[in-house]
């Protein structure tokens, strides 16, 4: 009997060229309004590179602590940062402003009330018993001592450095953080526009020898995909790669550090095995045997590791 229907078999380059063609006729809004179309454009530009870049295999990770409660916060889970002396993670809450121990399994080991802190958005791990800390509204970076037991942090008591890369209030510093090998900071705005900026001199500056060096990293942006917006940035210690997280996009990109895009994690379920995608993702960072954590509002905490 003749067969009424052949089977057809569809290799790369067939799945690579219907993609395009869905993308170029934009036959879903969704793809557009979630940036989709921009990340899936990037994926299929790497898969006609016949000589990947090395890269973090973001692709390879999978969710092994998903959407855990942190105990103890009800709202406004910001962002958090890895400490290797202590091996646990840093973690600050934006309003009512507090900074939290964390165990790599999102534990609350301690946590500690900033007085007179405003709208803590950001946290980072600098190295010498000292954090970090990023308050969006006044564009101030706090310096501050590892707290120990219960301590109350008190602003009056650290010194702050205050830029004006932002003019209006609460669309300053929304995310940052520390390369102690390569001595620069890096930090992101939100949005309207979203913007990266690496800051050199840093700790010279704090210790009084004023050497603060400012440069504006538009241009990874511009080449990166599309994202709605910018809510953290994290360096990776071993290969000086920074990791972009957008909320409103939930995805993560990798650049390498000279801004060339290297890879995309997607932040919704079913992608790295998520049951459901992660609602509002503020703050990322990698721990020095490669793991992820992910933490999203109100008080969600997610690990993933490597398959």
């Amino acid at each position: 009997m003749t067969a009424w229907v052949r089977r057809i078999r569809i290799g790369r380059t067939g799945w690579l060229l219907a993609l395009a063609l869905l993308l170029a006729l934009g036959v879903t809004q969704g793809l557009r309004s979630s940036h989709l179309d921009s990340q899936l454009l990037f994926w299929l530009g790497q898969q006609w590179q016949s000589e990947p870049r090395t890269s973090l295999e973001l692709g390879r990770y999978r969710v092994a602590v998903e959407a855990k409660p942190v105990a103890g916060v009800t709202e406004n889970l910001s962002d958090l940062s890895y400490d290797p002396e202590r091996d646990r993670l840093w973690a600050v809450v934006n309003n009512p402003p507090e900074l939290l121990a964390l165990s790599r399994d999102g534990e609350l080991l301690q946590r500690h009330r900033l007085e007179g802190f405003d709208d803590v958005e950001g946290v980072t791990y600098l190295g010498n018993d000292r954090l970090l800390l990023a308050e969006e509204g006044a564009n101030a970076l706090t310096l501050v001592d590892i707290p120990e037991g219960d301590d109350v942090l008190r602003h009056k008591d650290y010194r702050s450095l205050t830029l004006d890369l932002f003019p209006r209030a609460n669309q300053g510093f929304e995310g940052l953080d520390y390369d102690a090998a390569r001595d620069r900071l890096f930090v992101v705005k939100e949005h309207s526009p979203r913007k990266l900026y690496e800051i050199r001199g840093l700790l010279k500056s704090f210790d009084g020898d004023f050497a603060l060096r400012i440069i504006d990293r538009q241009a990874w942006l511009d080449q990166a995909p599309s994202t709605g917006d910018l809510s953290a940035v994290h360096v990776d210690r071993r290969t000086g790669h920074l990791l972009l997280l957008s909320d409103e996009s939930r995805v993560l990109i990798e650049l390498d550090d000279q801004g060339h895009t290297l890879d995309t994690r997607s932040l919704v379920a079913p992608f790295g095995g998520l049951s459901r995608r992660i609602r509002q993702p503020e703050g990322v960072t990698l721990d020095t045997a490669g793991n992820l954590y992910v933490v999203s509002e109100p008080n969600l905490f997610y690990r993933y590791q490597k398959d």
